[in-house]
């Protein structure tokens, strides 16, 4: 009985022995798994920021392990503050990494997103206020009208705001001439500047900048209007032609949200930059600039100053 007694301590000891050395082995591989796939998003997120304003964002600084995007006016925005936060706190604060955290899915959908998914809702004031204006008065300066159906609206020139809604309008009116459900989804336009913050919050709407267009509105396009199911209604009947002719120009759809806001559209090319290259996944066996077009020379050149700082 004894023998047996020690044949289970000494087994159970060993056992206890092997894992206190093996731990903190796989606790580093851990670690450093972690760090690659961390260095990867970071990596991919900054390339779709600096693809997305190259006028505006001039370089990338390290500085104590915190890494952040110098801006052509001088200023620095930090790209990730880590600070644990919750879906609120990210719509609320975000950093750069909170705003592109989630990737918009591309495809059509039919169903509202799952419970706080809303790829392009966190908005980094700190890049908008560079952009588009930092004041009532500058972005009412750089205002110009865009046709959109019979009527002419207020939109943001800078960073080609302005010029790809003009594209869509040239794409979408002719086919809302030949197809009744994009017409109706499209017209009457409900409004693109207005300087305002969001119903509810200290925030300004991106409304504010002049970068977002209400199309034609429903009482089922808003989460606070309407049932979750009374949106999938909507979301049912409303023109998959219209929303990706949008999504090609660089803008989100506000449909995408699980705080859906059906006839909203705002401009947001690098959340569709980072839906067109890159997805959750991480492939160890892939570059992490696998799917960005480097045959174009500037984006290789932004890939190499990227590879230059973070190892």
């Amino acid at each position: 009985m004894r023998k047996h007694f020690a044949l289970i301590f000494a087994t159970s000891l060993l056992f206890i022995m092997i894992n206190i050395r093996i731990s903190p082995v796989a606790n580093a591989i851990s670690t450093k798994e972690n760090t690659t796939i961390y260095n990867v998003a970071m990596k991919q997120d900054l390339l779709c920021l600096m693809i997305a304003y190259p006028k505006y964002i001039t370089n990338i600084e390290e500085k104590n392990g915190y890494v952040y995007l110098v801006l052509r006016s001088g200023k620095k925005l930090l790209y990730d503050d880590k600070i644990r936060k919750n879906s609120q706190e990210k719509l609320e604060n975000p950093d750069l990494q909170d705003t592109l955290e989630q990737i918009y899915p591309l495809s059509p959908i039919r169903t509202i997103m799952k419970i706080d998914y809303d790829p392009g809702r966190n908005r980094s004031y700190g890049l908008l206020t560079e952009i588009y204006g930092s004041s009532k008065k500058d972005i009412e300066s750089r205002l110009t009208k865009v046709k959109v159906g019979y009527n002419n609206y207020q939109f943001n020139i800078s960073n080609s705001a302005a010029d790809s809604l003009q594209a869509v309008m040239k794409e979408v009116m002719p086919l809302a001439q030949r197809n009744p459900k994009v017409r109706t989804c499209l017209l009457p336009c409900s409004g693109t500047f207005n300087y305002r913050v969001i119903s509810g919050t200290n925030r300004l709407s991106p409304h504010a900048f002049g970068i977002a267009i209400d199309l034609a509105s429903d009482k089922r396009d808003y989460w606070k209007w309407a049932s979750k199911e009374a949106g999938e209604k909507r979301l049912a009947s409303y023109a998959n032609e219209l929303v990706e002719i949008f999504e090609n120009h660089g803008f989100v759809w506000g449909g995408k949200w699980s705080h859906f806001d059906i006839l909203h559209f705002e401009y947001r090319p690098e959340i569709i930059l980072k839906a067109r290259y890159f997805t959750n996944s991480m492939d160890s066996t892939k570059l992490w600039y696998e799917g960005a077009p480097l045959k174009q020379l500037d984006i290789k050149n932004v890939v190499e100053k990227i590879d230059t700082l973070i190892k």
